[in-house]
C-alpha cells in the first residue's frame, strides 16, 4: 500500500474487504491472497470484486471441458491424472484458455493487448472496461523454479488498484501515469496484458 493509504481489513482465510485509499473516505476493495498456484482464481475474484465469484470447482470444470472438446487431444500417460493440459489438479496453475472461458461465462470478453504497442494505447477510460488481467513471468525458490503468475488491475471508484494476490493488501496507483509506467514495465519483461470488457 502506498504511503498515506488506510486499510481496515475484515480478513477471512483467503480474502478480505478493506477500506483502502488516501484521505478520509477511501474505497472498499475486495482482495484475495495467494494460495498454492491458484493465482488465476484469486485474480478473477479480485477482478470481479467478490468472494467466490469464481470457485475452484468451476475453474476445474472449465479446464476439464476444454480437454473434452479439444480436437487435438494429448496422448494419455499416468501423469495426465495430475498435469492436465489446462491446469494442475492439486495446485491449480490454470492457463489462459480457462481465463477466457471463465470470463465469457460472465458476459465479458478478453482482448490481448499487442505487446509491440505501449500501454498508453490502452483506453483506460473505455465505458465497457472492467479491468486488466496480467500474466507475468516469476522466479521462486531463489530462481530454481520459474513459472507465470496472474494478477488483476481494476479501477474502483475512480482509483486504479493492483490486486496482486501475492500482496498482503491492494496497492493503489497514484494516477494513470503510474499505472501506464507499471504496465510498460510488465510488457518489457515478457508479461502479457489482457483487457477485460463487458460484452453485453
Amino acid at each position: 500500500m502506498q504511503p498515506g493509504a488506510k486499510s481496515e481489513a475484515d480478513q477471512d482465510e483467503e480474502g478480505s474487504s478493506a477500506r483502502v485509499g488516501s484521505g478520509g473516505g477511501g474505497s472498499k476493495v475486495y482482495h484475495e491472497r495467494q494460495r498454492l498456484q491458484f493465482c488465476l482464481l484469486h485474480a478473477l475474484n479480485n477482478l470481479m470484486q467478490a468472494k467466490e465469484s469464481f470457485t475452484r470447482a468451476e475453474l476445474d470444470g472449465i479446464a476439464e471441458n476444454l480437454v473434452r472438446v479439444d480436437p487435438n487431444k494429448v496422448q494419455w500417460t499416468p501423469l495426465s491424472m495430475i498435469f492436465k493440459p489446462h491446469h494442475n489438479v492439486f495446485t491449480g496453475n490454470y492457463d489462459v484458455n480457462v481465463l477466457i472461458t471463465a470470463l465469457e461465462s460472465r458476459k465479458k470478453k478478453v482482448v490481448w493487448h499487442d505487446h509491440r504497442k505501449g500501454a498508453s494505447s490502452i483506453d483506460l477510460d473505455a465505458e465497457a472496461l472492467v479491468g486488466l488481467m496480467i500474466n507475468v513471468p516469476v522466479r521462486r525458490l531463489r530462481g530454481l523454479w520459474t513459472g507465470r503468475h496472474w494478477l488483476a488491475i481494476r479501477s474502483i471508484n475512480g482509483t486504479w488498484f493492483n490486486l496482486d494476490s501475492d500482496f498482503s493488501a491492494p496497492k493503489e496507483f497514484q494516477d494513470k501515469g503510474e499505472l501506464i509506467a507499471f504496465l510498460d514495465s510488465i510488457l518489457s519483461q515478457g508479461g502479457e496484458v489482457m483487457i477485460v470488457l463487458r460484452d453485453e
